[in-house]
């Protein structure tokens, strides 16, 4: 059976950009499972399902719906457990609440503010609307003014992703010789950037940026669909 999952998306329905979602695409994937995508605009997500999420990814697996990216990804792990692991044992899914951690503290508060007004020019006018009025409620201030000195702050980040890059310059990835979904929660938030926004997150001759690489052509290349911005 076709699992089907529900994914954000902007103007172009083809162009999926949420860091959730491909963390849920890549875990579907990485167990080889069949599926489909259904794209949904920020203020269509409330009538998915008759209403059974206010967020995605959400996945509908036969009668069983599962929203949230690591519940999902344990659910692939239980229903699905003769196909390629996720975790690779209780190990795996401890470090990979670690790096969700990690990665919501480290990576998302710089990505996410200083790709604002970008995702704002990527949608529809009435996800425009909804966008602007819940972002900068939450940020504090205009999207244009929260992205603002970005590339002062560039450094600041890069040198952030030091653990990171000290372990994808030993092994190819988190995993090991192959990804886990600890992989896959990272790669998730350079995906977001990549898809939206052409700045240089990530420097060209850092190993971080091999390693992305390595993950973009992971799976008959199903990062690398997505042309980037």
């Amino acid at each position: 059976m076709t699992i089907t999952l529900y994914e954000l998306v902007g103007v172009d329905a083809a162009r999926p950009f949420s860091p959730h979602c491909w963390k849920v695409a890549f875990a579907l994937a990485h167990k080889g499972l069949d599926f489909t995508t259904v794209p949904v605009p920020f203020t269509q997500i409330g009538a998915i399902e008759g209403g059974a999420t206010k967020t995605v990814p959400l996945i509908r697996d036969g009668e069983t719906l599962v929203g949230d990216s690591f519940a999902i990804a344990l659910h692939l792990e239980e229903a699905y457990p003769d196909r390629p692991s996720l975790f690779g044992g209780e190990g795996g899914v401890v470090l990979s609440r670690f790096i969700e951690k990690w990665a919501s503290a480290t990576l998302v508060p710089f990505v996410g503010a200083s790709l604002l007004p970008e995702i704002h020019a990527a949608l529809e006018e009435d996800d425009q609307a909804y966008f602007r009025q819940t972002r900068e409620a939450r940020f504090g201030g205009a999207l244009e003014d929260v992205a603002r000195g970005r590339e002062e702050r560039l450094e600041a980040f890069r040198n952030a992703l030091v653990p990171l890059r000290a372990v994808v310059k030993r092994q190819p990835f988190l995993g090991g010789e192959g990804p886990l979904f600890a992989d896959y929660i990272v790669a998730g938030v350079f995906q977001w950037a990549r898809v939206i926004s052409p700045f240089p997150f990530i420097a060209e001759d850092d190993p971080v940026a091999d390693w992305f690489e390595r993950c973009l052509e992971l799976h008959d290349g199903l990062g690398r669909r997505v042309p980037a911005a």
